[in-house]
């Protein structure tokens, strides 16, 4: 029966180009769901967008010396281009500064205000001198009083993890000019009254004891310790104008704002088509299922403050279905690293080899249940064995036997007997593994159960051996192709989701026409629907292999600014 789902990657920051763990860390895991879901045939829209407003766009629109506005243009449009070769096919990729955005924001709020859950209060906050303005959260650098970290920022600590309010900062300083001659002045803001909504985000987090274990022991762990109200004005220019009077020179926090604009998209993404209302069909029928990734220093605003937020505003929303968290994917055992060059980034990831390479192995490393790591040598093993020798090889075994013995005709399956039944029962087994895998979220198990099915399949053509076949009993190695070639269908639209692009190359080696994507989930094992047709003549090869020497240089070329001499 068809459903409907909503699907949200954690929305990246416009400030620069996004590392490989932010792409594994939401982006490629809400793609792959996604386009499974769209594959069984329910009704699916999935959005991301970029994250626009706050300090850390302002600070790196003035590093590059651009408008704020402009900035956020530009590497919008960067972003988004990485991301449509990197295969993500959000329904709609659009911008928390967008109009829509702009309006629900305000609306929600509006809410919040009418129902009680918005208190006032003047607040003590730095301000720089030498910069002549307030500094808003992440405009101050400092210790953390927690954990001793030195690079904190006013917000939450990136070391711990934990919340702060500029003022706990030890030896803090303004990130604008770095100077320190800061003075304590009093700014009138607006709080979300999150003791008031506890008892609301108790009882929802009550229902969802289905979450992934990190996700559900950290929104338990806030509230365990109790949630205290959260400023969500700032003293900015650049951000959702608050539409209260006597507010008029503040904008909403950044963090306010972001979640909500999952909704915002969704309304651009209506708007885009023609449609203005058809968002609502998603997020206002109950029956919708909202599944959402997100890297695991996202689950408090996720788990605890959005929800706080949908709940308070009781305008009709849908709440979170499944929000699945990751932890942190490391380069070559050290964090990826922008100012020390670092790592490998999604713009050099796409020049460097096919996307599919890179979905795959990612999927292979997902730091699903701890932290994980991205080595080249790790990458380089998986792409040649597994892509190239195990996938790859099958698949042109087969269809080179099939152009040099039948002119690429695909024979019947005639007498069809033990070891038959054997590889149709590991495609049926595979089938069922990597449905139960997406159903809970798990990448690493999805890819990992078709690797093993492409192996089996290897296995099986070996001990056919159709090449002795042929000369003694044709129909018996025509039964042999009959099944290698429907497998390579297979694995096609199997693969489809986490592969798409080998999946279009394997189409067309087959002499199919369209995508895999198109094809039904429910019709994978299709034992019959190729007998007959004729393949491609000149089957290309699906991977290229990654040489040593390509390994080396890449691994000097990435290591970062401190390890050269």
């Amino acid at each position: 029966m068809s459903q409907k789902f909503l699907v949200t990657s954690a929305l990246p920051y416009v400030n620069g180009v996004k590392h490989l763990g932010n792409v594994i860390g939401s982006l490629l895991p809400a793609d792959i769901y996604a386009r499974w879901r769209r594959m069984q045939g329910h009704d699916v829209l999935a959005v991301c967008g970029t994250d626009e407003h706050g300090t850390p766009c302002e600070l790196a629109a003035l590093e590059e010396g651009l408008p704020v506005e402009e900035y956020a243009a530009k590497y919008y449009a960067i972003q988004k281009r990485i991301y449509e070769q990197l295969g993500l096919a959000f329904d709609y990729f659009g911008r928390t500064s967008s109009p829509q955005n702009r309006a629900i924001t305000q609306h929600l709020f509006l809410r919040l205000w009418e129902n009680g859950y918005i208190t006032e209060r003047a607040i003590r906050q730095l301000y720089c001198t030498d910069c002549q303005r307030f500094l808003p959260d992440r405009y101050v650098q400092g210790t953390c009083p927690f954990c001793g970290f030195a690079r904190a920022l006013g917000d939450q600590c990136e070391s711990c993890t934990k919340l702060l309010d500029p003022a706990d900062l030890r030896e803090p300083r303004c990130a604008v000019c770095q100077r320190s001659n800061l003075q304590v002045r009093e700014s009138r803001h607006l709080f979300l009254d999150l003791p008031k909504a506890t008892p609301l985000v108790e009882r929802w987090i009550a229902t969802r004891t289905h979450w992934p274990k990190t996700t559900l022991s950290i929104a338990h762990k806030w509230l365990n310790e109790g949630l205290r109200p959260r400023c969500i004005t700032r003293d900015l220019r650049w951000g959702v104008p608050v539409p209260l009077k006597g507010y008029e020179d503040k904008v909403f926090y950044v963090w306010f704002d972001a979640p909500i604009g999952y909704i915002g998209i969704s309304m651009e993404w209506a708007d885009a088509r023609g449609t203005p209302d058809a968002w609502q069909a998603y997020w206002k029928d109950p029956a919708t299922r909202l599944v959402q990734f997100i890297g695991k220093d996202n689950v408090p605003f996720h788990a605890v403050t959005w929800p706080a937020v949908i709940m308070a505003a009781d305008d009709g929303f849908v709440l979170c279905d499944m929000l699945k968290a990751f932890e942190w994917l490391n380069y070559e055992g050290g964090k990826f690293s922008t100012s020390q060059g670092r790592g490998v980034f999604s713009d050099q990831a796409i020049e460097l080899f096919p996307a599919d390479t890179w979905r795959y192995y990612l999927c292979m490393v997902a730091p699903e249940k701890g932290d994980s790591d991205f080595t080249w040598a790790g990458f380089q093993s998986t792409v040649n064995s597994d892509l190239a020798n195990v996938l790859g090889n099958f698949v042109h075994r087969s269809l080179t036997f099939l152009n040099k013995n039948w002119g690429g005709l695909v024979p019947e399956a005639l007498g069809a007997g033990e070891p038959e039944a054997a590889i149709r029962q590991t495609l049926t087994d595979t089938v069922k593994a990597v449905n139960e895998a997406m159903e809970e979220c798990s990448f690493q198990k999805a890819v990992r159960v078709q690797r093993d099915a492409w192996a089996a399949a290897n296995a099986y053509f070996q001990t056919k051996q159709p090449w002795h076949q042929v000369k003694t009993d044709k129909a018996a190695a025509g039964t042999t192709l009959n099944v290698c070639v429907h497998l390579c269908r297979a694995f096609a639209v199997l693969g489809a989701p986490f592969i798409p692009f080998t999946g279009r190359r394997l189409f067309a080696n087959l002499g199919l026409d369209g995508s895999p994507e198109t094809q039904a989930w429910a019709g994978i094992e299709d034992w019959a629907c190729l007998t007959g047709r004729k393949v491609s003549p000149a089957p290309t090869p699906l991977f290229a292999k990654i040489e040593d020497a390509q390994v080396a240089e890449l691994q000097t070329r990435f290591a970062g600014r401190q390890n050269k001499t």
